[in-house]
């Protein structure tokens, strides 16, 4: 997709946001754990590989995506950290995953088994290091009962020669959420398993987001830090309190390309969803649903000097309109995400009018919107 540089839209991305985020849960942890970020989904928005850099500088150790191109894409840019693809990739690719020391995450024994054949056709001399997965509750991938793991381990033991046992790990679906009992329930089933290795592999990790700043006490010696390295609270609003201040990294702003004076009685958009009762001034914003704005945030706002303004009739592909508390010049600054003067709206605010989360919303955004990285 194209990138529209020649048009005033545009993702803001705070370096020292991330940088202050990163670093405070670096901080946090105890000696010996170290800290992966997540830049999964091109960096959950924000970018992979300007995220990665920045999250180098403050501290992280290595990084976790979610499908092998991603960790390519990091390799290509020149990162030469540990990078943990946290999603099931075709044993096909082990050989390529092993040269370029990426580490593969593994569900089932017949992955290992059908790896270690492609990595002896292969005839490379590098060693693929892999990560069990173990399934405690999320229901996603993973090995669920002791006998599994065990078939597990006791085959990567016998093929060292192509397969390193370099970590273990589970996903805790609720460490969000202020009722800890299934959390819980996920730690023992946790240890149930993992307490029955004869021995620890180099990385034991559990804790996401949440899991960190909340449960600190399960992290062991890996912490995969996601979204609140972004600034954003992983509970959304169910904890609203966290360890240290969360500094949002990502703005959405605009201008105005257009405006006129609606007269009362005449209808904005699509299927005419919106009919002016008075006479009154509108804008036009180019940025629209192609560009991972929402269609469903008509009768939500943005911020024009300052001030609330709702979006009116339906949002279109590639702009939207917005009532004008009075004329403004082409060009005027138009805040979708962010702050302007005493007013800020932020990636929660928008989740919530879409009835989603932050997540959803800040990884929506197409690659037609440029990244501008500031600090």
């Amino acid at each position: 997709m194209v990138v529209g540089v020649h048009r005033p839209t545009q993702l803001v991305i705070d370096r020292q946001a991330l940088r202050q985020n990163i670093h405070a849960e670096v901080e946090r942890l105890k000696d010996g754990c170290d800290l992966f970020m997540v830049v999964k989904a091109n960096g959950y928005g924000h970018g992979a590989a300007q995220v990665a850099a920045v999250a180098r500088e403050a501290g992280a150790k290595g990084f976790c995506v979610a499908i092998l191109d991603e960790a390519l894409e990091l390799r290509a840019a020149g990162f030469n950290e540990p990078i943990l693809v946290l999603g099931v990739t075709n044993p096909a690719d082990a050989p390529l995953m092993a040269t370029k020391h990426i580490s593969a995450t593994v569900a089932a024994l017949d992955w290992l088994q059908a790896a270690e054949q492609y990595l002896r056709l292969a005839g490379t001399a590098d060693v693929l290091r892999v990560h069990l997965g173990l399934d405690t509750g999320m229901g996603r991938i993973g090995f669920r009962t002791v006998a599994d793991l065990k078939a597990a381990v006791d085959y990567l033991e016998d093929a060292q020669t192509h397969l390193l046992f370099e970590g273990i790990f589970t996903h805790f679906s609720t460490a969000d959420d202020p009722d800890d009992a299934y959390f819980k329930g996920q730690v023992a089933k946790w240890h149930a398993l993992v307490d029955t290795l004869p021995r620890r592999p180099r990385y034991v990790h559990v804790s996401n987001s949440a899991t960190s700043l909340w449960h600190d006490a399960c992290n062991d010696n890996l912490v995969r830090f996601g979204v609140a390295g972004y600034g954003l609270n992983p509970s959304g609003v169910a904890i609203p309190t966290t360890p240290y201040p969360l500094q949002p990294a990502m703005s959405l702003t605009s201008e105005l390309v257009y405006t006129k004076r609606l007269q009362a009685g005449q209808s904005v958009s699509y299927g005419a969803t919106y009919t002016a009762e008075n006479d009154e001034w509108v804008g036009t914003v180019p940025i629209g649903y192609a560009d991972g704005y929402e269609r469903r945030l008509q009768g939500f706002h943005v911020l024009v000097d300052g001030q609330l303004c709702e979006i009116i009739g339906r949002v279109c592909m590639d702009q939207m309109m917005i009532r004008l508390p009075r004329q403004y010049a082409r060009g005027t600054r138009v805040t979708l995400i962010g702050r302007d003067g005493n007013q800020r709206i932020s990636l929660q605010d928008v989740a919530d009018y879409c009835g989603t989360i932050h997540y959803e919303i800040a990884c929506g955004f197409t690659q037609r919107v440029p990244r501008l990285y500031i600090n």
